[in-house]
């Protein structure tokens, strides 16, 4: 098979292993563990051996554990929490693009966000958020090992880069990245369990805005989730049919398989691999908490038109927050460098 459907096979496999796996054991948040398969499925590189899964766990473990910190700072002193949440999303955008380490970086966002803001409902709540992202996380790779041996990498195969930025860029872009999370998750403070997937969301678009210029997040953003909304009302629509683990597990089969070709280039198409990346998570993110609504009785249409809304505002927000920081920055390097040549210009004379 050539690498590319090598690679959609992985993604498509382990995805819903990793499915099958959350829901039948009964995680508290089920869906995340598919989200962190595709998305570790996303650079194409092998999973990580026992060694680093457990050096992952620790670190992961240590970084979420943060965030159960962060409780009694927010309730006693929310504007140096706040502050100090910063300044942990600037970390974990520096881990992710200067170290490499994605994973990393998003459990230590996650550890700055999500935590505490179920920590604000209840302590316990937020111990039990601690206990499914690290279940999640080791389901995922697990999921990896099981099917990486099916398809495997070739020896000199190189793994999927995005456009990244330049080095000197990222200390910019880790700020951006910053400002683009810091407002949802302050939203989620005062409404942890409807926020919630918007918060993942948000750190998302975080991550890839990283790897998109102004010109691009117009084209990419509000397309790809409007794409991602419609497959999820797809997919929830066809599981209609027989609404049971094994059809779940096979109608994700099924699109991940479709998204993964054209995220590894093994389907042609019009998009980048960012857009359809963004298309995988945001499917999971609308699709899993909507199955979760369905199972305790909630009213799931209007639960997903709720979460769709905050999902296209997020977008929004990301896209003018991206926009106006750029042309921000722009102006300020314009100006420094009319300063400069007026200096040169002094020193002449």
């Amino acid at each position: 098979m050539p690498i590319a459907a090598r690679r959609t096979a992985r993604a498509a496999g382990a995805v819903a292993l990793a499915l099958t796996i959350s829901y039948s054991s009964g995680f508290p948040i089920p869906y995340l563990a598919p989200f962190l398969a595709f998305n570790l499925a996303a650079s194409g590189a092998p999973p990580p051996g026992l060694k680093a899964l457990i050096a992952l766990t620790i670190a992961a473990g240590a970084t979420l554990g943060i965030g159960l910190v962060m409780i009694p700072m927010l309730l006693n002193y929310p504007i140096s929490a706040v502050l100090i949440i910063l300044v942990g999303l600037y970390l974990s955008s520096i881990v992710s693009l200067k170290i490499g380490q994605e994973q990393i970086g998003l459990t230590l966002a996650i550890g700055f966000t999500m935590i505490p803001a179920q920590g604000m409902v209840s302590y316990d709540l937020g111990v039990i958020a601690i206990q499914g992202t690290l279940l999640a996380l080791s389901v995922a790779v697990i999921a990896h090992w099981i099917i990486y041996p099916l398809f495997p990498e070739d020896q000199n195969s190189t793994q999927v880069q995005a456009n990244k930025a330049p080095a000197a860029d990222m200390h910019w872009i880790a700020v951006r990245s910053s400002l683009i999370v810091i407002v949802p998750v302050m939203f989620a403070f005062t409404n942890p369990s409807l926020f919630f997937a918007t918060i993942l969301k948000s750190l998302m678009l975080a991550q890839q805005s990283s790897q998109l210029d102004a010109r691009a997040a117009r084209r990419e953003l509000l397309s790809s989730n409007f794409a991602a909304g419609c497959c999820a009302i797809a997919l929830w629509l066809l599981l209609q049919i027989s609404p049971n683990i094994w059809f779940f597990a096979l109608w994700m089969l099924l699109f991940s398989g479709y998204c993964g070709a054209k995220l590894f280039g093994a389907l042609p198409s019009l998009f980048s691999a960012s857009f359809w990346l963004n298309v995988g998570v945001t499917v999971f993110l609308l699709l899993g908490p909507a199955v979760q609504d369905s199972a305790n009785g909630s009213d799931v249409y209007s639960a997903f038109l709720l979460r769709f809304s905050l999902f296209v505002g997020v977008c929004l927000y990301a896209l003018v927050a991206v926009v106006t920081l750029e042309k921000l920055r722009s102006y300020l390097s314009a100006r420094r460098v009319r300063a400069t040549q007026g200096l040169n210009t002094t020193r002449g004379f």
